[in-house]
């Protein structure tokens, strides 16, 4: 525990003198999710059946903007390899960098998606499902950016590679997040997509730290 929260101290920290990295994706958020509104015509219902899927997809991209910063900037000036070497559990500390990535870009977005979806004419019969299962699937996004963000961290312009690995795995995620608003607006029950996110949290809790672990250590050897 003494490890875990080192490590979110100082990502806080780092956080607080580089407060526009972290402002940037809330922004992109809201300029996507407003545009969208903006483009469809006055009171348009159209809108509001569309407004799962522009809020999941407006949350995914967001956060993929801080993946390649997870750990390059720990690599270029040593500290990672510093964290390889360490008698600290190298896995904790991974868990606790994926942590601090989700408090400081996931948790934000969570709690701006139900004005953002009142916005676009959401009914209230579907917020919960939205705002639980973006609580259940912006740390998926972390936790399986991360582990990319590990894979490409000795890579030149990871940045470019990075949407190609993680798009592709996120795929489900977004399916059955935004599949569970549908369900509730449709006046059905949404708890199994939900138990479908809350299940590859935890698939992701338990496996991911230990992958990225893996692969930050061969970006070494």
């Amino acid at each position: 525990m003494n490890v875990i929260l080192a490590v979110l101290t100082r990502e806080l920290r780092l956080a607080l003198r580089s407060r526009m990295d972290w402002l940037l994706p809330l922004l992109f958020f809201v300029m996507v999710v407003m545009l969208f509104g903006l483009g469809a015509r006055p009171n348009d219902p159209v809108l509001a059946g569309f407004a799962p899927s522009i809020l999941w997809v407006g949350a995914l991209l967001s956060m993929l903007l801080t993946l390649d910063r997870l750990f390059r900037a720990d690599y270029e000036d040593g500290t990672l390899e510093q964290l390889c070497l360490a008698e600290a559990p190298l896995t904790l500390t991974v868990a606790a960098k994926l942590t601090a990535h989700w408090l400081l870009t996931g948790l934000p977005l969570v709690l701006l998606a139900a004005p953002l979806a009142v916005a676009l004419q959401l009914p209230a019969a579907g917020l919960p499902a939205l705002v639980l299962g973006l609580a259940l699937g912006t740390p998926v996004l972390s936790f399986v950016g991360g582990f990319a963000a590990a894979l490409t961290v000795a890579l030149p312009r990871a940045g470019l590679l990075l949407p190609l690995l993680v798009l592709p795995l996120l795929a489900p995620v977004l399916i059955f997040g935004a599949g569970a608003v549908r369900a509730a607006l449709g006046g059905l029950d949404a708890a199994a997509p939900l138990y479908f996110l809350a299940a590859v949290l935890v698939l992701c809790i338990t496996l991911v730290p230990w992958a990225a672990a893996a692969a930050l250590r061969n970006a070494f050897e």
